[in-house]
């Protein structure tokens, strides 16, 4: 069996393009054809269905590619922990998290105790926190959308609060808390579809049974803010995420039920990597003091 044809077919499975496989690879992609084409002929099956600029995947590829996604994240697994060995001191992780307010603790917590930890932070909504860990582009993620079992495994992390803000100088400002249904008619400023906070809030939304203003879509968290405090509308967030702002004033939500829970996540099968199992270590410390 030809190790470089399996890569080849895999990394195409998981991009469903040729050209976005060989441009992920820094390979031409006619030498990435030329090896998926060669562990057909060899083994005289179908893997792909060519159409225009995509590649989609046979019924014979879909389970050829559930066995290439166990193994290569098993090589994945098998190098960290041959670097674990060579440098058992440092630890190398790839972070993704639906925002740093929920990361940061355990990340302070890992670098106290593993001196000279190196980190890389990728911040996204929870569809791309799961994606880039599907992806083995990172190795844990911070999310508020449970992951599906068996292939991640995840433990409950921390809870938190949907709510919503306002500029200082809005009637609302000195208000604690209002219910949703204030909200009818409101211009607002959500988040993209795939983030949690957007999906709890028009869950919250229709279950009142109310009808919005205009509402305006942004796509980073950080934008959301700019937006608000400009006067554009009323943001929501979760309050945990709020942090300091004084252009801003944090409104709870009277709703009892409008709490998620956070979850630490990795692929099942990368659990044992030592920087993933560290990372879990210290998230799970975190939940209990949380629920104390």
């Amino acid at each position: 069996m030809n190790h470089s044809q399996l890569r080849a077919f895999h990394l195409v499975a998981r991009e469903g393009s040729f050209t976005r496989a060989a441009r992920g690879a820094g390979i031409g992609q006619p030498a990435l054809s030329g090896q998926v084409k060669a562990l057909e002929l060899a083994y005289d099956v179908h893997l792909f269905e060519r159409r225009g600029r995509g590649a989609q995947l046979t019924a014979f590829g879909r389970q050829l590619y559930a066995i290439t996604d166990r193994l290569f994240a098993l090589e994945s697994e098998a190098e960290a922990l041959l670097a674990g060995a060579k440098a058992p001191s440092i630890l190398q992780l790839k972070i993704g998290a639906d925002n740093a307010f929920h990361v940061l603790p355990v990340m302070t917590e890992l670098r106290r105790r593993h001196q000279g930890v190196r980190f890389s932070l990728n911040i996204g909504n929870s569809e791309a926190v799961l994606r880039s860990l599907a992806d083995y582009e990172t190795d844990v993620g911070v999310t508020a959308k449970q992951p599906p079992q068996p292939r991640f495994h995840a433990i409950p992390y921390r809870r938190d609060r949907l709510a919503v803000f306002v500029p200082r100088g809005h009637e609302w400002a000195g208000r604690e808390t209002i219910s949703i249904a204030n909200l009818a008619g409101r211009d607002m400023v959500l988040r993209e579809p795939g983030s949690v906070t957007r999906e709890e809030f028009e869950r919250a939304r229709r279950a009142a049974g109310i009808e919005l203003g205009n509402v305006m879509t942004i796509e980073s968290r950080e934008a959301v803010r700019e937006v608000v405090a400009a006067g554009f509308g009323i943001g929501v967030i979760f309050a945990g995420e709020f942090g300091r702002d004084d252009r801003l004033a944090l409104i709870g939500l009277s709703e009892r039920e409008l709490v998620v829970r956070e979850y630490v996540a990795c692929l099942a099968e990368r659990r044992q990597v030592p920087g993933v199992r560290a990372f879990f270590q210290i998230a799970a410390g975190l939940a209990k003091e949380e629920m104390a």
